[in-house]
């Protein structure tokens, strides 16, 4: 069959057919994201100073709140449904050791159907928000036996190159630059100064996005081991790169729940990923709470 050749009036036509679809589609996204930005703001009463996404098992550390204001994701406008078990659909407002911080119980995940940019739309609004800094925590699988089940990974970097950008498309100009740098994404050190500091049992390795929802398989695992991962797991990636480009200060926080496919001869479950989940979440929650409790940038 021959390949189609467009002259150059139909391709001049094309060219600004996708302009105009995309510059309709960045209108009707900003509008949203402004008015996500104003319902919450009429909603809780300061800026909050750290925005914290709980990842599955994590829920837990909202018992620590003082002062909750619980915000159903249905009621602000552009926050897409979640589906997974585990993950509640709740933004909560409240003061932890004191400190104003904005939590996510349930996050939105690329496998679920979600488009990329409704993924990362919370990040977007948190920017708007002029929220400045970000916890991102999750459950992961280990592929370095250094870790095992329970262990807290404070993230250094990450491998992203199975995750469909957040970036792709028109700019935010107002946000960050057309093309971001990726050098120091998380502020690990600062992470690990708390925990040395407190006795809290961490160490720090590099996590790598898959897109799920099907675990890896065993030969995946060991590519990403070759890679240098030390963890995987399917969120935290997408996050990151939004809330960087928007000149966000980022930790990123794994609890190893289960050893990667092929570590160990036993299939996967995300059963038991929430299980794990729970036990690690205490280390996790004491970790959190004296990075708050230092109360600066982190």
């Amino acid at each position: 069959m021959a390949a189609t050749t467009l002259v150059p009036a139909e391709a001049e036509k094309n060219i600004k057919t996708v302009a105009a679809e995309t510059g309709d589609f960045m209108n009707d996204y900003n509008e949203k994201l402004t008015a996500a930005t104003d319902k919450i703001n009429g909603l809780i009463s300061c800026k909050p100073e750290f925005a914290i996404v709980l990842g599955s098992g994590l829920s837990s550390l909202t018992d620590l709140l003082s002062d909750q204001i619980e915000i159903p994701y249905s009621n602000i406008p552009g926050f897409p449904e979640v589906t997974v078990s585990g993950h509640d659909g709740l933004l909560i407002f409240g003061r932890l050791e004191g400190v104003p911080v904005l939590l996510m119980k349930g996050r939105f995940h690329y496998y679920e159907g979600h488009n990329i940019e409704n993924v990362v739309f919370p990040f977007r609004v948190m920017l708007k928000l002029k929220i400045r800094n970000l916890i991102l925590t999750n459950a992961a699988g280990g592929i370095n036996t250094k870790f095992k089940p329970g262990d807290i990974m404070i993230i250094k970097d990450h491998i992203g190159l199975f995750c469909e950008s957040p970036l792709r498309g028109k700019n935010f100009d107002e946000l960050g630059p057309r093309f971001p740098d990726q050098s120091n994404v998380y502020n690990f050190k600062s992470a690990m100064d708390v925990a040395n500091e407190y006795n809290i049992p961490a160490d720090t390795g590099i996590y790598a996005y898959a897109k799920g929802p099907m675990y890896e398989t065993p030969a995946e695992v060991r590519m990403l081991g070759m890679l240098g991962a030390d963890a995987v797991g399917m969120s935290t990636v997408p996050e990151a790169i939004v809330a960087y480009h928007g000149g966000m200060n980022i930790i990123g926080i794994s609890c190893i729940t289960n050893f990667a496919a092929g570590i160990l001869d036993q299939p996967l479950s995300h059963k038991e990923v929430l299980e794990v989940g729970l036990e690690g979440s205490e280390k996790i929650k004491l970790l959190i709470k004296q990075i708050i409790r230092k109360n600066s940038d982190i």
